[in-house]
């Protein structure tokens, strides 16, 4: 399902009875992360100290915020270029195949399954912000030797799942950090606010990004529209340079064997049973949801014969459902409750994947039928994202955000690497259209986690005072 992701509008964030209600963990559909344990409530009376000085009223008066907002816009948008010019470039200018697909997804992905957890250890041993720089460096250096190597005419699919680990790599540290940074950047009662502005954002990128990312490569060719989110990477890592954080470094005193403090982390996710049935809902979702966005591009682009151009259009129209679930989520959580829109989200986004199959029997009506899966996806996401990412922010001690984070990415990102390697054998195997059938019905099942369980009778989740109790088996 989806890179990451987040939260509420100032109004019912700042409403102090919602802003106690909301407990929980895990990543959306496009990325997830992951809980820490409960230890660190020594840190909670460090919080007048540790809370950054915000200025009253909206973050748009925050200069501060507004520099790493700026930043991480500009970078949102290139990597929605790269999203659309990478899958090009393997699959009609390289001629890549399915399993050459599937290696390239693969890839991208499996530093959250290889390094996730000690990652995560690691990142809430240092200053985030500086990890998040020298990430945005790393990116920029490797994704820029691909139009290199295509200007040099040796450019082959091997150096693309070279630098897509190289990168995967640099993303991990980046998006642990970035999910664990913000309230260190922002007082409590903004963090919900603050992560609604930048999952907004990030869903006007995915309107603008991939239309004009499809034009570039019709201008450009797909390598040297690439070149465009190198130079958001540079801008991301100049806007990291003038943001200022008030996080503390943990004491080196505090610190301990990486593999206890990775246990911390996990017994912080798995022992809250809420945790436990979001982590299963959304890394049954992130599987079987990677087996078919892997062979996405070949179904669209190979099969149903559509252009680039027409790709990055879909792409483009389908982010309106973000966008716009990012700025209903706050009413429809004042409507139906917190707890209950995370199992009415997840029904909904577990039901759409169907439409891809079934657009092979009409393949007439693919460009408006994509756009609809698309948008219902985008839409339902955020508000699944929204609700559980801010609940986990919300409820989980400073010291271990990045553990927490790391914790819940690792499963429900690291299942992904194996779902692309199983698409591209199955896709080989069986063929694309049945292959998207399987996905299809892997994530209708996978809702039945949150579907089956408490959520349906509370209103609103626990907040971070709630009382931790492990007795519930998960899902």
């Amino acid at each position: 399902m989806s890179q990451s992701d987040e939260v509420r509008e100032a109004e019912v964030v700042d409403d102090a009875a919602l802003a106690e209600a909301r407990a929980e963990s895990s990543t959306l559909t496009s990325r997830a992360d992951a809980g820490e344990a409960v230890e660190a409530d020594q840190d909670a009376a460090a919080a007048p100290d540790s809370s950054p000085p915000a200025p009253k009223g909206s973050l748009w008066r925050d200069r501060n915020f507004l520099t790493l907002w700026s930043g991480q816009a500009l970078s949102q948008f290139g990597a929605q270029i790269t999203e659309l010019a990478i899958p090009v470039l393997a699959v009609l200018m390289l001629n890549a195949t399915e399993w050459e697909v599937g290696l390239l997804n693969a890839a991208q992905v499996a530093a959250f399954l290889v390094v996730g957890l000690p990652a995560g250890a690691w990142i809430d041993r240092m200053r985030k912000r500086r990890v998040m720089i020298w990430a945005d460096a790393v990116r920029a250096v490797a994704l820029a030797t691909l139009p290199v190597l295509a200007l040099l005419g040796v450019l082959e699919i091997w150096h693309m799942i070279v630098v897509a680990l190289i990168m995967g790599v640099a993303t991990v540290f980046f998006d642990v950090s970035y999910q664990s940074i913000i309230p260190s950047l922002v007082r409590t009662d903004q963090i919900g606010e603050a992560n609604g502005k930048l999952q907004s954002t990030y869903e006007l990128a995915n309107i603008a990004g991939p239309g004009i990312g499809g034009w570039l490569i019709g201008v450009l060719t797909a390598p040297f529209a690439i070149f465009a989110t190198v130079g958001t990477y540079v801008a991301s890592f100049v806007a990291l340079l003038f943001t200022r954080d008030h996080e503390k470094p943990r004491a080196r005193e505090d610190h301990k064997p990486l593999v206890q403090e990775i246990g911390e982390g996990l017994r912080w996710v798995f022992g809250n049973p809420l945790l436990r049935r979001i982590v299963g809902t959304t890394g049954t979702a992130n599987f079987f949801g990677t087996i078919a966005q892997t062979l996405v591009p070949i179904f669209v682009l190979r099969e149903l014969g559509l252009s680039p151009q027409l790709f990055g259009i879909v792409f483009s129209l389908s982010a309106v459902g973000g966008l716009v679930g990012a700025m209903v989520t706050p009413r429809i959580i004042a409507w139906l409750g917190e707890a209950r829109a995370i199992p009415i989200s997840a029904i909904a986004f577990s039901v759409a994947p169907f439409f891809l199959p079934v657009i092979s029997l009409v393949p007439a009506l693919a460009f408006p039928l994509l756009v609809v899966q698309g948008f219902i996806m985008s839409f339902t996401i955020l508000l699944y994202n929204i609700t559980q990412v801010t609940f986990r922010q919300r409820i989980t001690p400073p010291r271990l955000l990045g553990r927490m984070n790391a914790s819940i990415r690792f499963v429900v990102w690291g299942v992904m690497p194996i779902g692309a390697l199983i698409a591209g054998a199955l896709g080989t195997w069986i063929g694309t259209v049945p292959t998207l059938w399987i996905a299809a019905t892997g994530e209708l099942l996978a809702c039945l986690f949150v579907v089956i369980g408490p959520f349906w009778r509370m209103r609103e989740l626990p907040d971070a005072h709630a009382e931790h109790t492990d007795h519930e088996p998960a899902g």
